[in-house]
């Protein structure tokens, strides 16, 4: 199974460019098929990740027990998925920010 249906009845698939899951609602068209997922339309999920700096402070901060005057937005960067899932297979377009733009890769199978 390729997809799974959580709690609050997202059907979730994980991205492998991402490194973790993405959720689509009943705003997507699905074809109902947990092995060969196909969603319409595109799915596209802008976030933030901490760079190495900012890992490295938030890991410092977490360490010395998380003080209040620590409590400082870590450095990030912005980031972009978007994709088609389409037959069981990601497409990732080009504007992704991960090192899969642009590549067309299999969804990866998920635990019930």
């Amino acid at each position: 199974m390729k997809v799974s249906k959580a709690n609050d009845g997202r059907l979730l698939f994980y991205c492998e460019g991402c490194k973790c899951h993405h959720g689509v609602t009943d705003s997507w068209q699905f074809n109902g098929d947990f092995n060969k997922p196909t969603f319409s339309p595109s799915i596209l999920v802008r976030s933030t990740k901490m760079t190495e700096k900012g890992e490295a402070d938030w890991e410092a901060w977490c360490n010395a027990g998380c003080p209040k005057e620590g409590a400082v937005p870590f450095e990030s960067v912005p980031t972009v998925c978007h994709s088609f899932v389409t037959d069981g297979k990601i497409q990732y377009l080009n504007d992704c920010t991960h090192e899969l733009a642009g590549q067309t890769v299999e969804l990866e199978e998920m635990d019930k």
